[in-house]
């Protein structure tokens, strides 16, 4: 318990920091401790740390800024093909593979799981490397002088073209759908985060196991206080356990932060009718 306690306190401290400061494979091995109280994070953050010092000395030879293609190579060479790291279709039913620390453990994980290890070893060598929430599967991009390289993580490292970009939206979302800037737009570090911490959540729901969920979004809330989305689901959540105390305090919090006209109306209802049945 003490331990968890002080991974939520790490938690929220990094809630506190600014995207530009924050370090997404270190906040996603807090993330684990969170739901692995019993675990030493030490082990795993010499992992990560391993990883980068290994993608750095791949192109430690090269004068100059590394071209786009050699830093793509570098990341694929350590990542994928020396240590493994690579995605299975039997990670989707597995919670344990939302998890950095299991999937470090098994060397497979979810695409968000396994692109956070590409996220955290391409910033600390000095690369431009974003998340990017394309349509039905997470994507990475590595921006440089040279050009944009667009990659999947869990196939490998494999690179897409447009043309592979688009076949890949018109499978999702139907043969009139078109790529747009949007679909390669760079997602926060602070959302590849709560994407990962999505996938818990939504499976736990799906298991019917609303308090896990719960305990989930409270991470999710900590890292990002500042959404209010994510409070509100907290007070459903709270609401839907018949935790009204705890309810009232979320959706509180949620009307102070901003919200649309719709969503405030129907919260505040909401919050009427729960403040009623505590009288």
């Amino acid at each position: 318990m003490i331990n968890r306690l002080v991974s939520i306190t790490e938690l929220e401290a990094a809630g506190r920091t600014p995207e530009d400061e924050l370090d997404i494979g270190s906040v996603a091995l807090i993330l684990a401790a969170v739901a692995n109280p019993e675990a030493r994070q030490e082990p795993y953050r010499r992992h990560l740390k391993k990883l980068s010092a290994e993608v750095a000395a791949y192109v430690s030879g090269y004068d100059g800024p590394v071209p786009l293609s050699l830093q793509h190579e570098a990341l694929v060479q350590v990542i994928h093909k020396r240590y493994g790291y690579v995605g299975t279709d039997d990670c989707f039913d597995d919670i344990e593979a939302a998890n950095l620390m299991r999937v470090i453990d098994q060397r497979r994980g979810l695409p968000v799981a396994i692109g956070i290890l590409y996220l955290h070893a391409a910033r600390h060598v000095g690369w431009s490397a974003a998340g990017v929430d394309f349509p039905g599967r997470f994507l990475l991009r590595l921006d440089a002088e040279d050009g944009r390289i667009i990659f999947d993580a869990f196939e490998g490292g494999t690179t897409l073209t447009a043309p592979d970009l688009r076949r890949a939206l018109k499978a999702m979302e139907g043969p009139t759908a078109e790529l747009d800037p949007i679909h390669y737009r760079k997602a926060s570090f602070r959302d590849v985060l709560l994407r990962l911490q999505n996938n818990i959540k939504v499976r736990q729901l799906g298991a019917r196991q609303p308090s896990a969920a719960l305990k989930t979004l409270g991470t999710m809330v900590a890292l990002a206080p500042d959404h209010a989305d994510l409070w509100r689901e907290m007070g459903m959540l709270h609401t839907r356990l018949n935790q009204i105390p705890a309810a009232i305090a979320a959706l509180e919090e949620c009307l102070l932060r901003g919200v649309s006209e719709p969503i405030r109306y129907q919260t505040s209802a909401l919050l009427q009718k729960l403040r009623s049945r505590l009288h």
